[in-house]
């Protein structure tokens, strides 16, 4: 499964453009735009497994720092800021990783 199976590839284009810029991304704005903030739960977890690339079931910095090149292969690499910031918006337990239910919980509140 790919994640254009799940999420519209022009929605998928529009998040993708909206955060070009260096230190432009934002997680929730990107959510929304890409239509990740309508999926279902469980719809989310497979994302979250797709976008988790060695599979160990949590997305850890140096795989968030590479988060928009999961979506499409030449985008851009997230800054050191930004990938700061959405790993502790979204770390909820403080151990500098997110799971699943911590993008879920980022996402929808």
């Amino acid at each position: 499964m790919s994640l254009t199976d799940i999420l519209s590839p022009s929605d998928i284009a529009a998040a993708l453009r909206d955060c070009q810029a260096p230190d432009s991304f934002s997680p929730k704005k990107f959510f929304q735009i890409s239509g990740m903030s309508k999926k279902t739960s469980s719809q989310l977890k497979e994302i979250f497994r797709i976008l988790d690339n060695d599979q160990s079931g949590f997305i850890e910095e140096d795989e968030l720092k590479y988060f928009l090149q999961r979506f499409e292969c030449g985008a851009r690499v997230l800054t050191t800021s930004e990938t700061k910031t959405f790993l502790a918006a979204a770390d909820h337990d403080g151990d500098g990783k997110i799971g699943a239910e911590g993008i879920n919980l980022f996402i929808y509140r």
